[in-house]
């Protein structure tokens, strides 16, 4: 009896210390993911099917043009989250629309000056960020049921100079997760929020994962992503300077993969990855576009596309709004590698 007295009292000592110091549990536990970049909290995954995606390239697509025709399409509602919103046929569509249906917009206050003319400004459907961070998304949710993202924003330089890629997929399992990001920044929510619930879906048979910053670590997923690369890498980025990234494809170039990759050349600074790429042998060069490779882009192994918001900074980790979309499709993929090719070619040492 005596025996069972003391193992009964250890049992309930160690529920009540582990009721004390549960939030410091959940916290090294927090941490460790964030370490290893492995997601803890799901625990399903959903599949869905559906059409799609459709995929643009700006300039040499009329991303503005396309973006309007599928708000046009919209029934119920439009969300969008937009760091610059200054294209004239995307600001009158949004206008036009929220006359039958509900249109939100969020967007940066740095560039709120660009939509104060906006009607749907007056009529209080528009939230600034009020954060020292950047509300730095380019994405619409639209009817619940489909997501545009990418690195476009809705403004004439990125539409017709700058390099751009913007994706759309009907998923109503997608949007769920863009939705509820959107929900959080609505409601004045930045810079921070509630982990995606179920970030990783499977759509058409394939493997999509969104991600959004700087809740759910998206340097940590893009570095996790990385560490399965077997035979290639290749990024299009417009800054990039996050040293862990930086040192995850270092090694995996010392260790055998193949690596090519364009910065933008403004962004040409003492904390640029581009010479660290250069000293350790990795084939990288300055873009060549007069105006701005404005991508956010890597591929892996010729399957896995990893897009949106995010540049591969500590500022877009840590203090931005971001949002992050890992892609396991060989088509896709396939897609994004002749945009590769084409800005490679333009591009110099």
């Amino acid at each position: 009896m005596r025996i069972k007295t003391k193992l009964l009292v250890i049992l309930l000592l160690l529920i009540v210390t582990i009721i004390i110091n549960w939030d410091t549990i959940k916290e090294i536990a927090s941490q460790n993911e964030k370490i290893t970049g492995k997601a803890t909290q799901q625990t399903q995954v959903f599949q869905e099917n559906t059409t799609g995606p459709e995929i643009y390239f700006c300039p040499r697509d009329d991303c503005g043009a396309e973006l309007v025709a599928w708000m046009d399409a919209a029934e119920k509602s439009i969300h969008c989250a937009f760091f610059e919103l200054e294209l004239e046929n995307v600001k009158q569509k949004l206008d036009e629309k929220s006359a039958s249906i509900e249109v939100k917009l969020v967007t940066d206050s740095d560039y709120y000056e660009q939509i104060s003319n906006m009607s749907i400004v007056k009529h209080g459907s528009v939230r600034q960020d009020n954060k020292s961070g950047f509300m730095h998304n380019k994405f619409c949710v639209l009817d619940g049921k489909a997501v545009w993202t990418g690195s476009f924003n809705p403004t004439e330089r990125c539409n017709y100079k700058n390099n751009n890629n913007a994706i759309f997929y009907q998923s109503r399992l997608l949007a769920a997760n863009y939705e509820a990001e959107f929900a959080e920044m609505w409601n004045r929510t930045f810079e921070k929020g509630a982990r995606t619930e179920n970030p990783t879906i499977i759509l058409n048979g394939k493997n999509i994962s969104s991600y959004f910053c700087p809740e759910d670590w998206c340097a940590n997923k893009v570095i996790y992503e990385l560490q399965d690369a077997k035979s290639s890498i290749h990024f299009m980025t417009f800054s990039f300077t996050h040293d862990e990234i930086g040192k995850q494809i270092i090694a995996l170039h010392k260790k055998g993969v193949s690596v090519k990759g364009v910065f933008e050349k403004s962004q040409n600074s003492n904390y640029t990855e581009y010479y660290p790429f250069k000293s350790a042998g990795i084939d990288v060069r300055w873009d060549g576009n007069k105006y701005n490779l404005h991508h956010k882009v890597f591929i892996i192994d010729n399957s896995t596309v990893l897009t949106g918001s995010f540049n591969p900074t500590s500022n877009g980790d840590e203090r931005n709004d971001e949002n992050v979309l890992i892609i396991h499709d060989p088509e896709v993929a396939a897609r994004y590698l002749e945009e590769f090719e084409y800005v490679w070619k333009q591009a110099s040492n």
